[in-house]
């Protein structure tokens, strides 16, 4: 099993800044990609960042100038740093390991989530 630990949500005033954090463990042979996703209320989850273990990234619109993702490929951890936060930018952040498990099947894995706050 692989799992998905996350930290770094929080309350913050607009135009603040947080940074989300995402430690992949477990049966893991190779993670190819790691990205956050988002979910407000009533809204389906979305794609916010992604980063592939070349370092390729890819954005939002929403996001993009704003947020930064990187990743530490040997501790499998994934960053978000969060500039210049909106209102909008409130819901609940995922994370996701794609990739290959010890057993050779696919591994897509998914953090609990974490609850970011952005007030006006």
């Amino acid at each position: 099993q692989v799992q998905l630990v996350e930290s770094g949500g929080g309350l913050v005033q607009a135009g603040g800044s947080l940074r989300l954090s995402c430690a992949a463990s477990g049966s893991i042979f190779s993670i190819n990609a790691m990205g956050w996703y988002r979910q407000a209320p009533g809204k389906q989850r979305e794609l916010v960042a992604a980063v592939t273990s070349g370092g390729s990234t890819n954005y939002a619109d929403s996001v993009r100038g704003r947020f930064t993702i990187s990743r530490d490929n040997a501790k499998d951890t994934v960053y978000l740093q969060m500039n210049s936060l909106k209102p909008e930018d409130t819901a609940v952040y995922y994370c996701n390991a794609a990739g290959v498990a010890t057993t050779r099947y696919a591994l897509n894995a998914w953090g609990q989530g974490t609850l970011v706050t952005v007030s006006s």
